[in-house]
């Protein structure tokens, strides 16, 4: 969405007092709506531009959580011996390359995230006063250029890799709040569920190749090629993503005149001037739907972070997978997410469209399902000692999470578009905790790696996730907040030449109806 609108003069109304103060949702009978432009039906080179960025983002993703989630499995070859042979074919065991102990190894695969907390507010605030492109395109650069530095890194001294990590989380910080800017000017609210889940199955989709890719190179060409290939993967797409990205569909030199006039006129949006707005910090903090959305954020991160950090450790120690079979069987569950991502995406967006649910109800229903389904699926392989059954469990504990996908991290947009960078800034924040504290836990409790160690940690995650479904479903909103719009003043001069400032509220007579 834009932060456009045209000047209000004393005494009289003057054109294009249109904007994103004024959308609305599936209930609005605007034409724009439902007058979606025949670019949406092609494919390849008639593309419409705001999937060409859903695209680009899906990928930037992608490369984000590859970067991240390669420690985790080479990690193992780093620490783990290893089989090798003599010319003659004699097998002899090397010794690992470093000597660190689990609780070591936790500290290392959480350090990522010191740095990751602490850039998620600002980078949801720049996000939101310079737009997200630039902001998430040289997030994505950094971390890859970090990424190439990590092998000497790691073997010079264990705390320079601490810091090397800290220095990605960082830079990788920036990446979900900018994006919120992002699809705030190019997503109209009637295909938000699905623009969103495209780009959110980035982090799926990375994890689904990082994982089994770092274990074939890791076997192949060793530990270290792990990051040298993935970093180039990084360096190469931000290239991309500069040359084909722009924060706003009016910025965009190849854009249709129908694809703008659509997103324009569903977001209702007119040319950027400049403003100054008064952050409402203290109704962000006093709003319950706010805080069932960091909760459930909180929760879900848990969860997921317990088993992307520590998952492969897991398949190793406890299944007995080798480390190249442990980093395939590791993707699945992610593979599984990434299609109940794109398929509960587009049915949350069917199912509002056609006025059969309203928001609230189906970020509420998606989120519970997500949830739901994790808690139970995490006690079962708890229990079993059966690798198929295990690996089955996994799948749909991570798989039917992917429900949750479609709940709480759109519902940023639902209950304040302006705000939305900013608001994700604030929950991933307190959702980050979860990656900082979750690796140390598991790491305390599974001193030994026995299957009896790892119930309790599967046991911690499902009563997260049971608490944090009840206070969503309890306290979350689908509509937009009545301070979503703020006070907004924007410059103006006057007759006189003076300058001066004109309070604009919500009060421009159109029949704006909650998202």
């Amino acid at each position: 969405m834009s932060f456009e609108m045209d000047r209000v003069e004393k005494g009289k109304e003057v054109k294009g007092e249109n904007s994103d103060l004024y959308s609305y949702d599936a209930s609005s009978n605007h034409k724009a709506n439902h007058d979606r432009p025949k670019a949406d039906l092609c494919c390849c080179a008639c593309l419409p531009k705001r999937y060409l960025v859903a695209i680009m983002a899906f990928f930037g993703f992608v490369n984000v959580y590859a970067l991240r989630v390669n420690l985790s499995v080479a990690m193992v070859a780093m620490v783990s011996n290893r089989t090798a042979k003599y010319a003659n074919g004699t097998e002899y065991t090397v010794s690992p390359e470093l000597d660190w102990s689990p609780k070591l190894q936790g500290f290392v695969l959480s350090s990522f995230f010191y740095g990751y907390i602490i850039t998620q507010i600002p980078g949801g605030w720049l996000a939101t006063k310079y737009g997200g492109k630039n902001l998430f395109g040289c997030g994505v650069l950094m971390t890859a250029l970090f990424t190439l530095i990590t092998p000497p890194a790691a073997r010079c001294n264990v705390y320079l890799l601490v810091a090397v990590r800290m220095a990605e989380g960082l830079f990788e910080g920036v990446t979900f709040p900018s994006i919120y800017a992002i699809w705030r000017k190019w997503a109209p609210p009637l295909e938000r569920s699905k623009l969103a889940t495209i780009s959110f199955s980035g982090p799926f989709a990375g994890t689904v190749l990082g994982m089994p890719l770092s274990g074939v190179i890791a076997n192949s060409f060793g530990w270290p090629w792990v990051f040298y290939t993935f970093g180039l993967f990084g360096v190469i797409w931000s290239f991309f993503w500069f040359a084909l990205v722009t924060d706003s569909p009016c910025d965009h030199p190849k854009i249709s005149k129908e694809e703008l006039d659509y997103i324009q006129n569903s977001l209702k949006q007119d040319k950027p001037e400049k403003q100054v707005e008064n952050i409402p910090w203290k109704d962000f903090i006093t709003s319950l739907p706010v805080w069932a959305i960091i909760i459930a954020h909180m929760t879900e991160n848990w969860g997921w972070y317990t088993l992307l950090t520590q998952l492969p450790t897991y398949l190793k120690s406890v299944l007995d997978f080798n480390l190249q079979a442990a980093g395939f069987l590791a993707a699945l569950p992610y593979l599984a997410m990434v299609i109940v991502v794109q398929c509960a995406g587009r049915l949350a967006d069917f199912l509002r469209s056609r006025n059969m649910m309203s928001t609230t109800a189906v970020r509420k229903m998606f989120n519970s399902i997500g949830f739901f389904s994790q808690a139970l699926f995490m006690v079962i392989v708890g229990y079993t000692k059966n690798k198929d059954l295990a690996i089955i469990g996994l799948t749909l504990a991570v798989g039917l999470g992917g429900f949750a996908w479609t709940g709480f991290p759109i519902n940023h947009l639902d209950i304040a578009p302006r705000y939305a960078s900013i608001l994700f800034g604030i929950s991933n924040c307190f959702a980050t905790l979860p990656g900082i504290i979750s690796p140390l836990v598991v790491g305390l409790i599974t001193p030994h790696e026995t299957q009896e160690e790892w119930r309790v940690v599967f046991f911690i995650a499902a009563s997260i996730y049971l608490f944090g479904l009840l206070f969503y479903c309890i306290f979350a909103s689908g509509e937009k907040q009545e301070w979503a719009d703020g006070n907004q003043y924007f410059n103006h001069t006057n007759d006189d030449g003076e300058e001066g400032h004109e309070l604009l509220a919500n009060k421009s007579g159109v029949d704006e109806e909650d998202e």
